[in-house]
Formats: C-alpha cells, structure tokens, sequence
C-alpha cells in the first residue's frame, strides 16, 4: 500500500498535517478513534479546526463527499461534539496557565467567571494594562 492509498477522502493538506501530529494517519487509525475524539484531539493540541474537518472525516468514514451529509447528520454531530466538549472541556492556553500558577502558589486556580471579570484569566486584579503617565521629559 502507497502513501496515497493511505490519504484519508475529503481531507486537505492543512488538516492531514494537523490529524498526523495527534496520530491519526490512515483511514483505519480515523475509523479507531472516531471523526469526534480526532476533532477534539486536533483542538487541544492548539489547532483551529473548523467544522467542515469533522463534516470531512465523517464523510471520508461514509465513502462520501462532507457535503453530501444530511443536516440530521450534522446536527447529531454537533450534539455529540456538544456533550463531548462538556464532558471534557477544552481550556485555553490562558486557563491552563492560571493553573500551573496556581498550582506553583499553593492557591485555587480562579473560576472561569473571575477570569472573565478580571480580564486576564490569571484572577489576580492585574489585566496586564499599565497605564502611562508623566510628561514627555520623563521619558526621555
């Protein structure tokens, strides 16, 4: 079997690149862990995929072109990508961050609100912003 026998259908250069770096090389590997696990495999490893990538590896799976798949289809897609995504959220490299912060300081890491509240996700008041003030001489 040739590399272009392992191509999986419907898949463009950008995001086969993307599936090989999260290990999902051929057709048989998308078949093992599934279009869902390998969209959300893509995402945490800091790719942004759209949805079109699932609608493609879905239909790569159904030997069809993604276009061709029902809005039932996509819509019971997106709910299992929904539940997914909520069973195991995706966190920003901000939130993971604050984490590792808080973990180092012995402190809770803020909840998703703080951060959102304090602008920064780091929950410490600080936004990052100075605010410059003086004349120009002292600068100079």
């Amino acid at each position: 079997m040739t590399g272009k026998d392992n191509k999986i259908r419907n898949v463009g250069p950008k995001s086969a690149a993307w599936l090989r770096q999260v290990g999902v090389r051929t057709h048989e590997d998308l078949l093992r862990v599934g279009p869902v696990e390998a969209f959300l495999k893509i995402k945490r490893a800091g790719f942004r995929p759209s949805l079109n990538l699932l609608y493609s590896m879905v239909g790569a799976l159904d030997d069809c072109h993604w276009t061709d798949l029902s809005t039932e289809r996509k819509d019971a897609l997106l709910a299992e990508l929904q539940a997914a995504e909520s069973d195991n959220p995706i966190k920003t490299r901000w939130e993971k961050q604050a984490d590792r912060s808080a973990a180092n300081d012995g402190t809770q890491a803020p909840r998703s609100e703080d951060a959102d509240r304090d602008h920064d996700g780091f929950g410490d008041g600080d936004s990052g912003v100075r605010e410059l003030t003086g004349t120009a001489s002292d600068f100079d």
